[in-house]
């Protein structure tokens, strides 16, 4: 994990700290439902607890070096601190068993983390997007310059992506928080799946339905996929604003804060800095998504292949995603936005945004639509070399005037009708963001 984007409260759950506390918390739940069969002499797991062993992360890779084997390191070290009583743990289980079981918890507790932060972020896009509702702006497709909307309806979109990213999260924090006490091949040859079940419980986990030796992939793959899709989310928001941040545009920009410096180079510049970094992100959430996927193919029963990738895969991603959803938030709560200029670019289209409105008007008085579509277009194609106003150009063509009287004109230009709806599409997205 790089510190640069890496939230405190991520770093704490990713260090070794944390990793090997949450290993004897799997094998002293695992000891513990083993006294419930007799396995173990009853106490066992209490006795270690008791003890409040301090583990020693650097100890553990100094034995490390030695065996070659990160658990049976671990377990070493345990026997160390807590003597006798230690070597009742692990009985009949395996390495994946701890890791797989230990990784599905620090997965759970990092998309917690990401979730709380997704709720600030829906909370700074709703108070925009009720503050900017009935703002007009010109829509735009293509870039292009198309149909009104509103600033709080282009945000309203981005708020609904984002309900929807926390419904796809939760699913993917229900999926992974799965964990495997089956033993060496999965088949429970020296435990039982009722063992299994009560110790996962403790742990707040459900049993794999079909364990290998591991974990199937397809968990993991599915809940990095869920992250990626999150991080695009991110991008789309990102990309919005570098847009709107343009010169020529300048619709709204990233807030900029006393004695921030835009360039090196050039003292008058203010660059969409957050936004772009936040799309640089999103590449990395996609990359990492990636390499889950090419983890859920293992050879029989098991490998180690996606260990490696998953070392850096599962501090990274969720470390990253904590992160976008913080600056993301920054970004939405400082955002400037000029309305006056939002204005200024609806009108400099000189009423082309209604064209097809006069289309439509043309085809209900009985023109057909393809020649409704000339008339409409030639009068377009005037305003937009800048010869004039459209509205005018409309009701100067006799062949539109013939059809069409100064009234009905009118109304196609009128812009609360044509927004009269927005309200409607915004109040669902808030509906769905609580």
């Amino acid at each position: 994990m790089i510190p640069r984007y890496t939230p405190a409260a991520f770093a704490a759950l990713w260090s070794p700290d944390r990793r090997y506390r949450a290993w004897l918390d799997v094998e002293l739940a695992a000891c513990a439902s083993m006294e419930v069969e007799g396995l173990v002499p009853v106490g066992t797991a209490a006795s270690i607890r008791a003890m409040d062993l301090h583990l020693d992360a650097n100890r553990i890779d100094a034995i490390e070096q030695v065996t070659r084997h990160d658990v049976i390191a671990f377990l070493t070290h345990v026997e160390e601190l807590a003597g006798p009583s230690a070597r009742w743990l692990h009985r009949g289980m395996t390495s994946s068993d701890v890791l797989d079981t230990s990784f599905a918890m620090l997965l759970r507790d990092a998309a917690d983390l990401c979730l709380e932060r997704l709720e600030k972020l829906l909370a700074a896009l709703r108070e925009k997007v009720e503050k900017h509702r009935a703002d007009p702006m010109i829509g735009r497709s293509h870039g292009i310059h198309a149909e009104p909307v509103t600033f709080g309806l282009a945000l309203a979109g981005h708020l609904a992506e984002f309900a929807r990213v926390r419904t796809r999260l939760r699913t993917a924090r229900d999926e992974i928080a799965v964990g495997s006490l089956s033993g060496a091949v999965g088949t429970y040859a020296h435990l039982s799946p009722a063992f299994e079940a009560r110790a996962l419980a403790e742990l707040g986990l459900r049993a794999e339905t079909v364990p290998t030796q591991v974990v199937p992939r397809d968990r993991h793959a599915a809940f990095f996929a869920a992250l990626a899709l999150a991080g695009a989310a991110v991008e789309r928001l990102a990309v919005q604003v570098r847009h709107w941040q343009r010169s020529e545009v300048r619709e709204a920009e990233e807030e900029f804060s006393a004695g921030q410096k835009g360039s090196s180079a050039m003292p008058h510049k203010r660059n969409p800095i957050l936004s772009e970094n936040l799309c640089g992100l999103a590449r990395m959430m996609r990359a990492w998504s990636s390499a889950a996927q090419e983890n859920t193919a293992l050879w029989h029963e098991r490998d180690i292949s996606h260990s490696s990738a998953e070392r850096m895969i599962g501090p990274d991603a969720t470390a990253t995603l904590g992160f976008m959803f913080e600056r993301a938030t920054r970004l939405v709560k400082g955002l400037v936005v000029y309305t006056d200029r939002q204005r200024d670019n609806l009108a400099a289209v000189k009423g082309l945004w209604a064209s097809e409105a006069v289309l439509l008007a043309l085809v209900a008085a009985g023109t057909g639509r393809q020649e409704g579509y000339v008339l409409v277009q030639r009068s377009a194609m005037r305003a937009w070399k800048g010869e004039g106003d459209f509205r005018e150009f409309l009701g100067a063509d006799p062949d539109v005037a013939a059809r069409l009287d100064a009234k009905t004109l009118d109304e196609c230009f009128d812009l609360s009708h044509a927004l009269r709806h927005t309200g409607a599409v915004i109040d669902r997205a808030l509906e769905a963001s609580r």
